[in-house]
């Protein structure tokens, strides 16, 4: 039988603002599903690589929490067993964490640990799940270093796994949902949470919650036998760091440091949105990026970073998940208040100036996935000391970029409030992903409101007629705002002339008549941000 591939065509343009975009090297994607037999349903887990094969730990065997605190995250979902894939030949092999002390099989079998692997240690910090010896649902304290190559032989060889793990506890690794890079000696564990208790959607008092707020630096100093971690004094913002659930990507920045960029996330301090900009991190310190705001791929989702050193241009793709924006073929934006699933492939692209712009691909994930997911690549492409793929050395034929594993498959894009548990599945088909280096046969649709620099949000929509706009402004503008029917006829129209700078909340009342679409249109120093409003009863 023959497998089904998606051509998705990408056009990685020479980026100069205006983003116009002059021609670039061209990268076309291609996906292959792919069924390996034995490998589970999985996500939100953490995972390493020795030798071709990949070592998958944690996460869960379910698809997405229910919202009754007695059902969320409940035991039966937990993966309690680590794998050894080997996605050449297509084979599995698999082994029980009851053989380890309760501290490993309970750290082990969470969900969304941050992680990270160094040569062939892989180092695992904090996640959540129901731990026996608490009776309860804690975020755990402990980061655990894991040999690679000797736990893989030892579940292909059927031999104990014990010696090959190694744990120590400390508060500071108490943190779920956030991510862990390395920029040189240095670990960066940037943002997550502390989550103790049952989730509740209704916040009842059956959790505490403490976002970190924080990038904690750490080194380690581990000779496979004695494990010592220096903790470093923590960056705090409680405004921009306040971010769980999100992407956080290697980067190389235009004058050739190696970084870290923090990309969207949930949720902001003073309102139930994603945050739409982003920081940027290196060893000197971070800089919040408000030029820029991301609208597509909120949550954390499977993710690829490459860097054209020829162009001087930092690629960022993000591949399905979950969001509060799509994005239509005219670059207006669709807001679904309920952050839904979604197919959307996107990219955003750091030019040689430092600025940047997010891209929808015309192509989308086959089907709503992606949520929870994890791209693996090969270990034999080119790379930075940070693993940026160096896209410019990449064969000028189709070469392997990765496989996207596991994640959540949704059966609609909003089932939360009626998720009884069979609506969404941990995916167990894996998606090979390829480039295919050859003339650009489409070009991307670039998101204006990526752009402009006013980070504005529209709240509820749909809406039954009130709805806020929040924006920021950062120098003394013309302001116009302006909402039309679908037929071009003016609801509002409203200026602000000589507007000062800084965060600004407008509240409207749309015309007791008015129901369906309506466009909003907000300009402010030559800048426009676009988006689709849905009025209801």
């Amino acid at each position: 039988m023959k497998k089904a591939k998606f051509l998705l065509p990408l056009l990685l343009a020479a980026l100069c603002m205006p983003l116009g975009a002059q021609p670039g090297s061209a990268l076309n994607l291609m996906l292959e599903p792919v069924t390996i037999a034995g490998l589970p349903g999985l996500q939100s887990f953490a995972y390493g690589q020795y030798n071709g094969k990949w070592l998958l730990i944690g996460g869960r065997t379910d698809g997405l929490h229910r919202r009754q605190p007695w059902a969320s995250f409940d035991i039966e979902g937990h993966n309690t067993q680590l794998y050894v894939v080997d996605p050449v030949a297509q084979q599995t092999w698999a082994a029980t964490l009851a053989t380890l002390p309760q501290p490993l099989q309970e750290q082990l079998s969470a969900t969304n640990m941050e992680f990270y692997q160094t040569g062939n240690m892989l180092y695992l910090v904090g996640g959540y799940g129901y731990s026996p010896t608490a009776d309860d649902h804690v975020t755990y304290p402990y980061l655990t270093a894991v040999h690679v190559e000797q736990v893989m032989n030892a579940i292909i060889n059927n031999t104990p796994i014990a010696p090959h793990f190694r744990q120590i506890t400390h508060a500071n690794f108490a943190v779920t949902g956030g991510r862990l890079e390395k920029l040189y000696n240095t670990y960066y564990l940037v943002g997550g949470q502390q989550f103790d208790g049952r989730y509740n959607p209704m916040n009842g008092p059956s959790f505490t919650q403490q976002y970190t707020n924080q990038i904690r630096r750490f080194t380690i100093a581990d000779n496979g036998t004695t494990l010592t971690v220096n903790h470093l004094p923590p960056m705090t913002d409680a405004e921009n760091l306040h971010r769980r659930d999100y992407n956080l990507l290697p980067q190389v920045f235009p004058d050739g440091r190696l970084g870290i960029t923090a990309f969207s996330g949930v949720f902001q301090q003073t309102q139930d949105l994603p945050y739409l900009n982003c920081v940027n991190i290196d060893t000197s310190g971070y800089v919040v990026n408000n030029e820029f705001s991301q609208y597509l791929n909120h949550y954390h989702c499977a993710t690829l970073a490459l860097y054209d050193s020829l162009q001087n241009q930092m690629h960022n793709l993000f591949f399905g998940g979950i969001a509060q924006y799509t994005m239509d073929n005219t670059g207006a934006l669709l807001q679904d208040a309920n952050v839904p699933f979604v197919s959307t492939i996107a990219r955003v692209t750091r030019n040689a100036a430092g600025e940047m712009a997010e891209y929808k691909l015309p192509v989308e994930m086959p089907g709503l996935l992606g949520a929870g997911a994890e791209l693996i690549k090969p270990e034999t492409l080119p790379e930075y000391d940070n693993h940026v793929v160096k896209l410019h050395l990449l064969p000028a034929d189709t070469v392997l970029l990765g496989y996207i594993v596991g994640g959540i498959h949704s059966s609609a894009p909003n089932i939360f409030w009626s998720n009884e548990g069979t609506e969404s599945a941990a995916a167990a088909q894996i998606l090979k992903v390829y480039a295919v280096l050859e003339s650009p046969t489409a070009v991307h649709t670039l998101n204006p409101q990526s752009v402009n620099g006013l980070q504005c949000q529209v709240y509820p929509n749909p809406s039954e007629g009130e709805f806020s706009i929040t924006f920021e402004n950062e120098k003394t503008c013309n302001l116009s705002l302006a909402v039309y029917g679908t037929d071009g006829a003016v609801l509002i129209e409203e200026n602000f002339p000589k507007l000062q700078a800084g965060k600004h909340l407008l509240q409207y009342n749309m015309p007791e008549s008015t129901r369906g679409m309506v466009i909003l249109q907000l300009k402010c120093n030559g800048q426009t941000y676009t988006q689709k409003v849905l009025i209801e009863e």
